[in-house]
């Protein structure tokens, strides 16, 4: 794995997030709020090790601003992002890119995006890889829910509670047949 050689916190809608990058300018790892700055330092740099806090270069101030504008509801789907999957296993990268490709405010299922890589019977997989996502929100792991659009786990603080939050933020469409999640029937 490329070793970060930065991070820093950053304030969103939603609380202090934080980002470490590599030397190429790639973003090693995104992380949600923790309960504190402390905590969510130590879970961003499980990935890339103890990093120093730095002030971040241009490309990683830019994806900031949109982490930032994309937690305040600006449909962004980062597509553009440089993520560093080096260590990352190959099942999980297709999961993440299978997990980017869904639009802002849409939803798909752990299922059926077991389908869309090739094996049906890989949901459960699907959610493992997810639980492990060192991305979110660049890699939208909040936009698959369980069957029946039940929320299904979360690995953020707060768990399920945060997940929804993030698709309110989104207005999220839970189907083609009605309302999005938070809209008044």
């Amino acid at each position: 794995m490329a070793s970060a050689v930065g991070c820093c916190l950053f304030d969103t809608a939603i609380g202090r997030c934080g980002i470490a990058w590599t030397a190429a300018g790639a973003v090693q790892a995104v992380q949600l709020p923790e309960s504190t700055d402390e905590k969510t330092l130590a879970r961003l740099r499980r990935r890339g090790g103890d990093v120093p806090e730095s002030a971040p270069p241009p490309v990683i101030a830019a994806v900031i601003g949109r982490v930032h504008k994309l937690l305040q509801g600006e449909r962004d789907p980062m597509l553009d992002v440089e993520l560093d999957y080096e260590g990352v296993p190959p099942f999980q990268q297709r999961v993440y890119e299978a997990a980017r490709a869904i639009a802002p405010g849409k939803v798909k299922t752990y299922g059926e995006l077991a389908r869309e890589l090739g094996d049906a019977g890989a949901s459960r997989a699907v959610g493992q890889a997810l639980g492990h996502n060192p991305f979110a929100p660049v890699v939208p792991c909040h936009r698959i829910l369980a069957a029946h659009g039940a929320s299904g786990g979360f690995s953020a603080e707060g768990g399920a509670v945060t997940k929804l939050r993030l698709l309110e933020i989104e207005r999220a469409v839970l189907s083609p047949q009605g309302p999005g999640l938070f809209d008044e029937a």
